[in-house]
């Protein structure tokens, strides 16, 4: 379980724009690390272009954003391209990032139970610490309340 004031955990997953991404890559800018179940559904589709809305806001404050699902990288670049999404989008197929951040949950749906991504976003700074977190995200107004968070804490 990752706890705020800890170093973020670090892992290497495969990224929509062809490389291989490390959170550790991203250290000296402040990061938005947001778990979301499924590419090209409601929920997932409305919090992606609310932060591609938002991009430049978070650009600005030496932010990058880092969404994360277990979908492949060719449905990953299907949603980028559909919706235009300016940031990258990692793959993460076996979960083991969602796991390392204790957001793969048992979920209920219609009666049936599985696994899947527990909606959430974490803030990590510059120095890789996580120094926010916010987990069974309700999608709107949380991609405004995540830049205000940095806004006030990180910039």
């Amino acid at each position: 379980m990752v706890s705020i004031g800890e170093l973020a955990p670090d892992f290497t997953l495969k990224a929509s724009n062809g490389d291989e991404i490390k959170l550790s890559d991203f250290r000296g800018r402040n990061i938005v690390l947001y778990f979301y179940p499924k590419d090209m559904t409601p929920g997932c589709t409305t919090q992606a272009c609310d932060f591609r809305d938002q991009y430049s806001h978070f650009s600005d404050l030496n932010a990058v954003i880092l969404g994360v699902s277990p979908d492949p990288i060719s449905r990953h670049e299907k949603f980028i391209e559909k919706y235009d999404l300016p940031f990258i989008l990692l793959a993460d197929e076996e979960h083991k990032a969602a796991e390392a951040y204790d957001v793969w949950k048992l979920k209920k749906m219609f009666g049936k139970e599985y696994m899947g991504i527990e909606r959430s976003t974490f803030i990590i700074d510059k120095e890789g610490k996580l120094v926010k977190e916010w987990r069974k995200v309700k999608v709107k107004g949380h991609v405004e309340e995540a830049l205000q968070f940095i806004k006030e804490n990180l910039s």
